[in-house]
């Protein structure tokens, strides 16, 4: 596997609102990088939808929640990332990231995960990091495998169906 550099850049809550407009040209001079497709299909739109509404009731999660994922040095985006918010009571946060189809199994989601357990780790606050993986989900399961994620236990989510919960320290 191919040890790639990636940094994520900010999606502020102009560039999400752009996003789910389907307004690319808008969404890529807000956020400075070049966002394509797969940041306006359908998928997209629900997580931006959904993310814009947590802002408003929970305007402390934008340190925490979804940015685009860049490839470094060629400042190519590849998908996006994130937590789907700031630690809760018992310090846990969960990661979240989609890598484009044309960036798949060439070891990006590794890099991704990579970067989002040392942000975690960093954190005082953090104390476990969690995963939900869709069942049939081979690649993601084999990714939080290879970092150590156990499996806790699962539940239904009324998006994405079942899913099963994997855990770690930070």
């Amino acid at each position: 596997m191919t040890s790639h550099q990636i940094r994520f850049a900010e999606l502020s809550r102009t560039t999400m609102e752009a996003l789910l407009a389907s307004d690319l040209a808008t969404a890529r001079a807000e956020s400075g990088v070049e966002l394509g497709r797969l940041f306006i299909d359908e998928d997209s739109k629900w997580l931006w939808n959904y993310r814009l509404k947590q802002l408003e009731s929970e305007p402390e999660a934008a340190a925490w929640i979804v940015r685009a994922v860049v490839a470094e040095p060629d400042g190519v985006v590849i998908g996006h990332a994130g937590y789907h918010g700031p630690p809760d009571d018992r310090g846990m946060v969960e990661v979240g990231y989609t890598v484009g189809p044309a960036y798949r199994r060439r070891g990006y989601a590794k890099a991704i995960l990579a970067a989002l357990l040392e942000r975690a780790a960093a954190e005082p606050a953090v104390q476990v990091v969690r995963a939900s993986v869709s069942p049939d989900n081979v690649g993601s399961l084999a990714t939080i495998a290879h970092f150590g994620f156990t499996q806790i236990g699962d539940q239904w989510d009324e998006e994405d169906g079942l899913e099963l919960l994997f855990e770690r320290p930070a």
